[in-house]
């Protein structure tokens, strides 16, 4: 044997993640997202403006960093379509369908990954009604967590606030 060891099937796919990453234009943070059924990759998605609007690298500046806005609130203000979304919107429903989203969030002022990464809450109401079964998150190089999709059903985490969590 040559000593080469192959990567296990659930970094390359967050490999690619991580690479989709690097045509973000968020001025914070950058995410990329990878969608596979089947072991097949079904549609990829980057933090971007939408088609046609300028991108905060362009503008040189992120309204929510200016309002220091903290991580996970106030997304209305974003420019931008998150990672995750856009991976949805670039692929069928059908072949989404029991698939797998691959979730790569990396710090742009050091490059660092992001701690505790998550879909957000729109981004969660997305992937179930788009019905991917798993999400799973890169923690660093080699660790990652896996979400079954069913718990963020069962923990609606929209009720919290009208049951005064």
């Amino acid at each position: 044997m040559s000593g080469f060891e192959r990567r296990d099937k659930i970094n390359y796919y967050l490999d690619l993640a991580e690479i989709v990453a690097q045509r973000c234009t968020c001025l914070r943070h950058h995410y990329g997202a990878v969608i596979v059924k089947d072991d097949e990759v079904v549609s990829t998605g980057y933090v971007g403006a939408p088609r046609g609007r300028a991108n905060c690298s362009d503008l040189g500046y992120c309204l929510r960093q200016k309002l220091e806005i903290p991580r996970g609130e106030r997304y209305e203000l974003c420019r931008s379509v998150h990672a995750e979304a856009n991976a949805i919107i670039s692929a069928s429903r059908k072949e989404m369908l029991g698939a797998d989203l691959y979730l790569v969030g990396k710090e742009v002022s050091d490059g660092s990954y992001i701690k505790n990464a998550v879909c957000c809450s729109m981004c969660k109401r997305m992937v179930i009604n788009a019905g991917i079964a798993r999400v799973i998150v890169r923690d660093d190089k080699d660790s990652f967590r896996s979400i079954d999709v069913k718990t963020w059903v069962e923990d609606d985490e929209s009720l919290r606030g009208e049951l005064g969590y």
